[in-house]
């Protein structure tokens, strides 16, 4: 997945053309639909109402749902594997049954972990037979929480979770195909989709998979808790009579003095991305600087770190604590790279990335391809810069050209953006709302309001 999320092992936590459609604001007919479906009374404590099943028990994305979960109000019991990834050595201090091990990208591997995973699970039944909601996250955990609900969570609610579209599932061949089938059957089973990008539901469930369920944006936006006070727009610093001292965020210099200076700060991926950065690195050694902050993922080290050799232009500050550091980061920066080139024709194309988010709160305008999903949203918004191919060529002539009164102005628009654009909040308590109770009478259909549509997106 995008997710541009990179932590320490600390802690940690990715629009539509139209309105926001994560947002629901007035719930209270998904409340009152699930009040019926659920039935007075909690889980008693030492049962799960959300079981959570995750590919990974330590991956930042799984630890900020679940935090969000549990902070309004939702007992959660976690059900997960470990990787051997960044973050490996974080232990969750909520409850949670690890489930085994598996390895990214390894299907076969993670098939012989599934089954094993089956022994743990029936071995933890008498905690899992009361679960008001499995909420599964990728298609293993999917198969996993069918199974339950067949043999011990028979009155739970399945939610399926999709924070990225992995090039397997749109691929070509038997492979796929099976892939794809397994996952359009397990749909059916489905109560909530629930997607960080409305192009997932756009270019992929509804033509593809011929999805026709409720489904929910929910957009992979900032925590609030623990977020540093953002930076705010010179009109409003200035009403204030803030102090001689510059608010956080302020460029103390602008070019042509220095250079611009693009941020990537995350989960690194993408020989592509690396590569082009690289090029527009070399061209632009006076013009252009470029840090990383993060954990390298797919990414060969030895190049990646030849390149910072061969460009004194390109620096890389190793693995950082979110979201501790973020406003230092952000601040040290003109621009969030937001150009995902790994799976352009799916996966990269219809993402939202995490680091928008961050970006826009810190006031840091994004760059991004035209055509690409968080183009759209940059565009709507007018507050970044999105480059049509050749991407090298266009950027370059970017660079040269941008005046610091443009820029400026770009980055006020994006200060003056309400914190709801970039901080998650009616979306989240809209879930948690459809997860708070259990059904005892279902009807037919959920009632669909903004931000859970039964249909593709425009």
């Amino acid at each position: 997945m995008d997710n541009s999320q990179a932590a320490t092992a600390a802690v940690s936590p990715t629009d539509a053309a139209a309105a926001p459609q994560g947002s629901m604001p007035g719930g209270d007919v998904l409340g009152d639909w699930m009040a019926q479906r659920v039935g007075p009374g909690a889980p008693s404590a030492d049962k799960a109402g959300v079981v959570f099943l995750t590919q990974d028990v330590t991956d930042v994305s799984t630890i900020k749902r679940v935090r969000e979960f549990l902070d309004n109000g939702l007992p959660v019991l976690v059900l997960g594997f470990e990787r051997e990834r960044y973050n490996s050595g974080y232990r969750p201090p909520w409850p949670h049954v690890l489930l085994g091990r598996t390895v990214d990208g390894k299907y076969a591997h993670r098939l012989q972990a599934l089954a094993g995973a089956l022994r743990v699970i029936f071995r933890h039944r008498p905690r899992l037979t009361d679960a008001t909601i499995l909420y599964a996250r990728n298609i293993d955990q999917l198969l996993l929480a069918l199974v339950m609900k067949l043999f011990i969570s028979r009155r739970a609610e399945v939610a399926y979770e999709v924070l990225d579209i992995q090039p397997m599932f749109v691929a070509h061949g038997l492979r796929s195909f099976l892939l794809r089938l397994v996952e359009r059957l397990c749909l059916t089973q489905v109560k909530l989709l629930v997607l960080s990008s409305p192009g997932f539901h756009r270019h992929y469930y509804a033509p593809t998979q011929k999805f026709r369920g409720p489904w929910l944006l929910v957009e992979n936006k900032l925590p609030r808790v623990g977020l540093p006070e953002r930076p705010k727009p010179a009109a409003t610093v200035a009403a204030e009579a803030q102090p001689k001292a510059q608010p956080a965020g302020t460029k103390p210099l602008m070019p042509p003095h220095r250079p611009w200076v693009i941020g990537y700060f995350g989960l690194i991926r993408g020989e592509q991305t690396v590569d082009l950065m690289q090029r527009l690195a070399q061209r632009l050694p006076d013009r252009l600087q470029i840090r990383f902050r993060g954990v390298l993922t797919t990414v060969d080290e030895k190049r990646f770190f030849k390149t910072l050799e061969s460009c004194p232009n390109i620096v890389y500050g190793g693995r950082y604590d979110h979201p501790g550091e973020l406003a230092d980061m952000y601040a040290g920066v003109d621009f969030a790279w937001a150009l995902d080139l790994e799976n352009t024709e799916h996966n990269s194309r219809w993402l939202l990335p995490n680091r928008f988010y961050e970006a826009g709160y810190f006031g840091v305008p994004c760059l991004s391809v035209q055509g690409f999903e968080v183009d759209r949203l940059v565009r709507r918004h007018d507050v970044g810069w999105g480059f049509e191919q050749p991407l090298e060529e266009t950027m370059v002539r970017f660079f040269q050209d941008l005046t610091v009164e443009e820029y400026e102005r770009k980055r006020q628009r994006l200060l003056a953006l309400p914190d709801e654009t970039f901080v998650a909040g009616e979306e989240i308590r809209a879930l948690c709302r459809f997860f708070a109770r259990r059904a005892a009478t279902p009807m037919e259909k959920p009632p669909v309001e903004k931000g859970m549509r039964p249909h593709p997106a425009s």
